[in-house]
C-alpha cells in the first residue's frame, strides 16, 4: 500500500482492500512515492518507564466535581484567566492530542498529524481519542513505536490507504487538479445511488435485523500491532467508548486497547452493533456504542500530573453552522455535530472555570491543572462538508482533506500558535465557549 511517502504496511506486512465507511469510519490516502516496507516488529521499548498512570478513566479528579457548578457559575462577569506558568524555553514543545471522531472527515486529522509529526520541535506526550479519532491514535503510536516520527506518518498512510482502497495516491492527487473542491464533491455524493441505499437503510433498519451482518472495519482494526499500541515508548493513547447501559463515558488506556477497543470507540448504532468489552468495575459484560456520545474527545485523561499543560485539539465537527438544514440528512447530521460536541464544550467550560477561580486567588497555584488550549480546524471547509462525506468516503476527498489538514496545521504555525504552546492559550476561551 503507498502512501504519501510510500505507505506503511501493518504488522502483517500485507496490504488489502478497502472497506465500507461510517461516520465511525476513515478513508483513503493522499501523496505520492515509492512502495516501501511498512514497519517490522516493534522494538523492544527502550529507556525510563514511564510513572503508571492514575486510573483517570473512572477518576477525572477534582475537575469533575466542580463541571457541574460551571454553567451556573459564569453570569456576567468578565472572563479573568490565570496566566499559566511558561514551559522552559529549551527542549522540545510537549504537547498533548485531543482527536475528534467524524467518520471519513477524519481525514483531515490524519493530515494535520502528518505536518506535526516532520516538526521535530513538537514532542507528542499523549493523545485521547473516539471513534476516527481512536483510528488516527493506534496508528500513529503503533508507527512511532516501530519506527519513530516517519514510521507513524507510513503507519497513518496505510490506515487510510485501508480504508480508501486505492493502490498508490499519487493519482488521487493528479486527479485533484481536474476535479471540483471538496464541497462540490458532497453534493456530487449526496446524489448518488449507493449514498442514498445507505441512508435510506440505516434510517429503517437496525444493525441487528441483519442476519448476516459483519463489521467491515473490524477487518483493518484487527491488523494493527498492539504489541506496539500497548508500549510504554512513544505517546500515551487513550480511547473512549460510550456504555449503552449507563450512558457513561469509558476510557481505556493503552494496556487495554485492542480491537475490540477500537470497534467500540467507532461503533455507531445506527450502523453497527454494539461492542460488548468486560468491565471489571462492574463485573460484568458491557455493551459500548461511538465514544464521540460521551466525549468527543475526552480532555480530563490529558490532565494527568505528568502530562503537559497544552492540549491541542483537531477539530473535524464544526461548531457553528450558519445555514438551517431542511432535509432529513442535514437536520440528522447537525443534531449529531451538536451531540458530539457538547462534551467538548462542557469540558472546555470547566477548564475556563479553573482559570477564573486561578486568576481570582480561589485556588492556590499548582492545585489543579492550569491547562492551555489550542486548537487546529477549518469550521469553513467542514461546514460546506454533509454526512454523506462522513459515510462514503472517495479517494479524492479524502486526499483533498488530508491536504486541508496539512494547511490548517500549517496555518497554526503561521498565526503563532506554535510559538505560544508552553506559555499561553492559543484560542480564545471565552469566547469559543459563549
Amino acid at each position: 500500500m503507498a502512501g504519501a511517502r510510500g505507505g506503511a504496511a501493518p504488522a502483517d506486512g500485507q496490504a488489502e482492500g478497502g472497506t465500507g465507511m461510517t461516520d465511525s469510519e476513515t478513508g483513503g490516502p493522499g501523496g505520492s512515492g515509492q512502495v516501501k516496507a511498512g514497519p517490522g516488529p516493534a522494538p523492544k521499548p527502550s529507556g525510563k518507564a514511564k510513572p503508571p498512570a492514575a486510573d483517570l478513566a473512572r477518576e477525572p479528579g477534582a475537575l469533575e466535581a466542580i463541571e457541574d457548578l460551571v454553567t451556573g457559575s459564569e453570569g456576567d462577569a468578565p472572563q479573568q484567566f490565570a496566566a499559566p506558568a511558561a514551559a522552559p524555553a529549551h527542549g522540545p514543545r510537549r504537547i498533548n492530542l485531543a482527536l475528534q471522531g467524524g467518520g471519513a472527515h477524519g481525514a483531515f486529522t490524519w493530515g494535520v498529524l502528518d505536518r506535526l509529526l516532520e516538526d521535530p520541535d513538537i514532542e507528542i506526550a499523549a493523545i485521547s481519542g473516539c471513534s476516527a479519532g481512536a483510528l488516527n491514535a493506534a496508528a500513529l503510536k503503533s508507527g512511532w513505536v516501530a519506527g519513530g516520527r516517519e514510521g507513524a506518518r507510513d503507519q497513518l498512510d496505510w490506515l487510510w490507504g485501508q480504508m480508501g482502497a486505492i493502490p498508490d495516491l499519487s493519482f488521487a492527487h493528479w486527479l485533484m487538479a481536474f476535479l471540483p473542491g471538496p464541497a462540490l464533491t458532497a453534493r456530487m455524493i449526496e446524489t448518488v445511488v449507493p449514498f442514498s441505499m445507505i441512508d435510506a437503510v440505516t434510517s429503517a433498519v437496525s444493525p441487528y435485523d441483519l442476519p448476516f451482518w459483519d463489521n467491515p472495519l473490524r477487518r483493518v482494526a484487527e491488523r494493527f500491532a498492539y504489541d506496539r499500541i500497548k508500549a510504554e515508548e512513544g505517546p500515551q493513547i487513550f480511547i473512549s467508548a460510550t456504555n449503552v447501559r449507563s450512558g457513561k463515558i469509558r476510557v481505556f488506556d493503552n494496556a487495554e486497547i485492542g480491537t475490540d477497543v477500537i470497534l467500540a470507540s467507532a461503533c455507531l448504532p445506527e450502523v453497527f452493533r454494539a461492542v460488548e468489552i468486560d468491565d471489571p468495575a462492574t463485573g460484568r459484560r458491557e455493551a459500548y456504542w461511538d465514544g464521540g456520545y460521551a466525549g468527543n474527545p475526552a480532555l480530563f485523561p490529558l490532565f494527568a500530573p505528568e502530562l503537559p499543560d497544552d492540549i491541542v485539539i483537531v477539530s473535524i465537527n464544526p461548531l457553528m453552522r450558519e445555514a438551517l438544514p431542511r432535509t432529513a440528512a442535514e437536520i440528522s447530521n447537525r443534531v449529531n455535530e451538536i451531540s458530539f460536541n457538547s462534551s467538548l464544550l462542557r469540558e472546555l467550560r470547566a477548564i475556563a472555570f479553573v482559570k477564573r477561580l486561578l486568576a481570582r486567588g480561589h485556588l492556590s497555584p499548582g492545585s489543579m491543572k492550569d491547562v492551555r488550549v489550542h486548537m487546529i480546524a477549518d469550521d469553513a471547509l467542514m461546514g460546506s462538508l454533509s454526512v454523506a462525506t462522513k459515510l462514503v468516503p472517495t479517494p479524492t476527498l479524502l486526499a483533498q482533506l488530508r491536504q486541508a489538514g496539512r494547511a490548517a496545521a500549517e496555518a497554526f504555525t503561521d498565526r503563532g500558535g506554535r510559538g505560544k504552546i508552553g506559555v499561553d492559550c492559543s484560542v480564545d476561551l471565552a469566547a469559543l465557549i459563549a
